[in-house]
Formats: C-alpha cells, structure tokens, sequence
C-alpha cells in the first residue's frame, strides 16, 4: 500500500475534481503492474495498472488507496473492470467519501466473490486525498497560506521591499507548492506593489502555472498587471462597471461575490471556486488577506519560510488585521512539520479551528 501511496502522489495537482489513486497488483508475493490516476477523464489507478496486464489478473490482489467507484462518470466503473479481470482480492486504503460511491465499490465486490480488506494504511491514504475529502463534503477548496517571513514576523521591509526575504531554496520549494495546487490567489495590494506573474518556474521549463485568482473588491487593480490574462479577478457586486470592462480587455475574468465596504465575502469566494472544481487554494498573501482568512476562520493549513533575518516594526506584518487580545485565544498550528532549506526553515501545520 505505500508503493502505492507513493504512487498517487505523481499526480499531484493534476487530477481535480478527482482524489489521487495508486494501485499495484500482486499475485504470490510478485508484482505484477502498477497504475495511478493522472488526470480527470483519464483511467483511474486501477484500470491503468489492469491495462499492462491486458485487463486480466486471475487471482491477484489489488492494492488501491481509494474505493473503487462503482457508477458511470467520465470512465466506466472500476468495480465492473476488477470483478471482470477475475481478482481474488482487493485491498482498499479508505473509503470513498463520495456520496455516489460511499462503500458501494466494496459492496459489489464483495457481491462478485471478492475478498475486501479495507482501512490498510488509511491515515496515509486520507493524508493526501485531504483536499478531495473536504470538496466532496463542503464543495470548497483546501486553502492553504503561504509566506516567507522574517524571524520577526515580517513579510517586507519598510517601504515594501520583499526581495528577497527567502532564500533560493526556499523560493523553489514554493513554486513546487504552486506546480501541485490548482489556484493560487493573491490580494490587489500584492498585485499593485509587487506586480507578480504568478507562473510556476522550475528547472528546464517544468511546472504547471495554477489558475491565477486576484481579491480585488474595488478593482483597484492596474490594466497592465502580468497576471490579469486569463485571472479570476473577484470583486464586490457594486464594484466600478467602467474598471470592470478594462480588466476584461486584458483578458480577465471577472467575477462579481456578495460583500461589504469593498471586501469580498470570503465563504462566497470559497464557494465559488468550489464551483470551479478548484481543490487546492495556495493563498500568498499579502498580510490583510492573510488575516481575513484566519480571522473568518477558512484557513486549513500554513506553510511559512522562515528566514534568518530581522526587520524590526516598520516592516509588513505576515497578519495584517488585529488578532486576539488574549494569548489563550491565539491562532494555533496542530501537527506541525519543519525543513531546513538552506538557512531558512519551512514550517507547515494545521490552522486548529476555534470552534
């Protein structure tokens, strides 16, 4: 089950609004073929590792992180092509949330005279269908923050200068997190200062650019931003028709959420890109909206790059709105990781919800 695990994890990013599926066939302690999921549409893990075996595997044991689904979709079902391949067992790491399949993949095997084990390795199974867990359930997004800060806090010096906080390292680390998510969304006023692109870049080209989503409520937003072709710009419903059609003449989209005092409401946003089969959110910031996400309670995980460095209180704060009065009612991280990337340190956990 991890070979499959690890299996799943090549498609990282690549797969919404579908989970990530690894499976490996075994029979008599050999293994016969391994597949995974690597797109939506594509065949699932089972099917692709069934098709090096010309879909016939008498016998075997199929490992898969996932319930096998059981309905018709964009690929036929997966239990019709196991039961079919004549497989004496099936080892499933965790049930499929999904309300379509929901131990119904378990039960027609089991109806066929299939052997089912469920539950092997499930934390890890679950631990990286996180993400699809929460759409199937909410219909949103998986939002992560993210940020390279100083040891202080800060995400800029005074005046605004971010360039660079992080080190090398650390900045490649964080288009890989980009390359694996599927929108990453940014404030206006990180738009206005920093006039980012947006893009993945990595070693030899690779990398894969997410949709590019702007929190820009007054569309304050300058026509000639590099992210602007092909963005989300997501503004208020009173918002400056005017501004709107320039946007759009360079190319964005531009998407009207209820809200106050020209700030998006957030749940709205969420919602929104839900919609939009976005599984994966890596907010970047900058510090207000950073905030707003803690504040309204929407965030699911940090991932902050520490530098070595100091700015002092004139710099940008990393939470830009007014936290809690009482130390006992501060944000805190649950399961808690680090890595040391050069001289700085990645620090990623679970934002722990107040309620």
């Amino acid at each position: 089950m991890r070979q499959a695990v690890r299996l799943a994890l090549r498609a990282r990013g690549r797969t919404s609004p579908n989970p990530l599926v690894g499976c490996v066939i075994v029979r008599e302690g050999r293994v016969l073929a391994t597949g995974w999921h690597k797109q939506a549409g594509g065949d699932h893990g089972e099917v692709a590792a069934l098709r090096k075996l010309g879909m016939r595997a008498p016998r075997a044991t199929v490992y898969v992180t996932l319930e096998p689904h059981n309905f018709h979709g964009r690929t036929p079902p997966c239990t019709d092509r196991l039961i079919e391949a004549k497989v004496a067992r099936v080892v499933v790491g965790m049930k499929d949330p999904n309300a379509r399949v929901d131990g119904g993949g378990i039960k027609q095997l089991r109806r066929a005279g299939i052997e089912v084990t469920v539950g092997v390795l499930e934390a890890e199974c679950r631990a990286i269908n996180r993400p699809y867990v929460k759409w199937t359930a909410q219909k949103r997004p998986f939002v992560t923050l993210k940020a390279a800060v100083t040891l202080d806090g800060r995400l800029a010096a005074r005046g605004g200068d971010a360039r660079w906080v992080s080190g090398e390292l650390s900045r490649i680390e964080a288009h890989r997190m980009r390359d694996v998510a599927d929108a990453i969304l940014v404030g206006a006023n990180t738009v206005r200062l920093d006039n980012p692109a947006l893009t993945t870049r990595l070693a030899s080209g690779r990398g894969r650019d997410p949709k590019r989503v702007i929190l820009d409520g007054r569309l304050t937003v300058p026509p000639e931003a590099k992210a602007l072709p092909g963005a989300l710009v997501i503004t208020t419903r009173d918002s400056d028709p005017a501004r709107a059609r320039r946007l759009e003449k360079r190319g964005a989209e531009i998407v009207r959420l209820p809200g106050r005092r020209g700030q998006v409401d957030l749940t709205a946003l969420l919602d929104e890109l839900g919609r939009r089969d976005i599984l994966t959110l890596l907010v970047e910031g900058g510090g207000q909206v950073h905030g707003e996400f803690l504040a309204a309670g929407l965030a699911d995980e940090l991932a902050l790059f520490v530098a070595p460095k100091l700015i002092g209180a004139g710099g940008v704060p990393l939470i830009g709105v007014e936290g809690p009065a009482k130390m006992a009612d501060a944000w805190r991280l649950s399961a808690v990781s680090t890595k040391r990337l050069g001289d700085d340190i990645l620090v990623v956990g679970d934002v722990l919800r107040s309620d």
